[in-house]
């Protein structure tokens, strides 16, 4: 069985995505998979909407496991056991990957789609409520 390649740090994800730290983090991971982070804008219900992109070319759905643990966004890939072909080359990579992205509190995941080598996983930042709240001032004795 291959081992399962972590990048040493995750990324933030809503930590207002320009900021530098987020830069150099993406710079310390190995890559793979590659991805993208979209932002969708805001949705008529006024949310942040974004998307990453992951190219998982080669894994079918049951070989993905896209999970939600505390404030982390937790991407899985591990392929079946195959019987390997006698290859010429081998350009597209077929090993197991563990991708982690930090969530900024708030921050949901609404779906994961699977389609033509691109597991896109779309999140939303709702909108925090003004809160008003009136606090009772009470005489000192």
């Amino acid at each position: 069985m291959r081992n399962t390649k972590t990048s040493a740090r995750p990324l933030l994800i809503g930590f207002g995505m320009g900021d530098p730290a987020t830069g150099r983090v993406n710079r310390t991971s190995d890559g793979y998979p590659p991805f993208n982070i979209e932002r969708l804008g805001r949705g008529e219900t006024a949310t942040e909407r974004l998307r990453i992109t992951l190219a998982v070319a080669g894994f079918g759905e049951d070989e993905l496991e896209v999970l939600v643990e505390a404030d982390q966004l937790i991407i899985r890939g591990r392929q079946a056991e195959r019987d390997e072909p006698n290859y010429l080359f081998r350009g597209i990579a077929a090993r197991q990957f563990q991708r982690v992205f930090l969530l900024e509190s708030g921050m949901d995941v609404l779906s994961a789609t699977l389609r033509h080598g691109l597991l896109s996983i779309d999140l939303v930042r709702p909108q925090s409520a003004q809160m008003v709240r009136k606090i009772n001032i009470s005489a000192a004795q």
